[in-house]
């Protein structure tokens, strides 16, 4: 996909709004505020103002090094779309199912920026109370669903996740880079993700990503203790439901809908598929 942004010649404050928010994309998913500007074609004093007032709406989230990145609030109104309500509720039979096999909690995510983040959840009654709830945005780095997303995403997105810090959430996660990319090597050959107590102490998780003409759409992920549960004996109802998933998508969504698992550029106007671009 190119990473030529939208300038806005327009001007309008809504016009400059969106330009600001057009200016991210799978490759630049964090900008700084001269980043954002030229990628915007607007002066730095407006993007200041403007990237200012969509914080304050959530569309727009700042990181500890004063990068710009896109909001939850911009994933909540996604889910009003029909792509997000038809990937839930397309997907809700594979996670009855896999839950009914496995007895665990079962959550559906997707990309979100740098983060991924749940669309779905089914909570087991006898498994591990998860501080998660749909909407929640965790770490691509230390997640089941999180390292299944980002070990199957373009290359360039992974290039772009590995250069950032990498934050320790627990002693188990994972912060070196070198280890964390031959993990995602591994993670692709084997086809599934594991996650033992990276991001929250007591649970482990393993996740396999929804692969739709080889592109990551989603990722599906199973999480229980980590001392009690040998998660290797849930890997094939796993992979069945996300191969499942997968073809149910192909059938639903054909190449009319774009990528739902990575942010892109919205801008059809140029003539290129937002489909083949990723």
């Amino acid at each position: 996909m190119s990473s030529e942004p939208y300038k806005s010649s327009a001007k309008s404050v809504t016009a400059r709004a969106l330009a600001v928010l057009a200016a991210f994309d799978v490759e630049n998913p964090l900008l700084t505020l001269s980043q954002l500007a030229r990628r915007a074609g607007l002066p730095v004093a407006t993007v200041y103002r403007l990237a200012g007032e969509l914080e304050d709406g959530r569309f727009l989230d700042r990181d500890s090094a004063g990068r710009y990145g896109l909001g939850v609030r911009l994933w909540e109104m996604g889910l009003l779309t029909p792509i997000h309500g038809r990937l839930r509720e397309t997907a809700m039979p594979f996670l009855l199912n896999l839950q009914y096999d496995c007895r665990e909690t079962v959550q559906l995510a997707v990309c979100d920026g740098t983060n991924a983040i749940y669309i779905e959840k089914l909570t087991s009654e006898v498994s591990v109370p998860l501080q998660s709830r749909i909407g929640a945005r965790i770490p691509l780095h230390a997640t089941g669903v999180g390292k299944a997303l980002l070990a199957f995403s373009r290359e360039a997105f992974a290039d772009a996740i590995l250069a950032m810090p990498l934050t320790r959430y627990t002693p188990e996660t994972i912060t070196d880079r070198r280890s964390l990319s031959r993990q995602l090597v591994q993670i692709r050959q084997n086809g599934y993700a594991q996650s033992r107590q990276e991001y929250q102490l007591g649970s482990t998780s393993v996740a396999a990503p929804v692969l739709v003409d080889g592109t990551v759409q989603a990722a599906i992920g199973i999480v229980s203790y980590s001392l009690r549960t040998d998660m290797a004996q849930y890997v094939p109802s796993l992979l069945r439901a996300a191969e499942g998933l997968a073809r149910r998508l192909e059938d639903a969504l054909g190449n009319a809908y774009p990528s739902i698992s990575e942010p892109i550029s919205e801008h059809g106007a140029n003539g290129t598929d937002p489909m083949t671009a990723l």
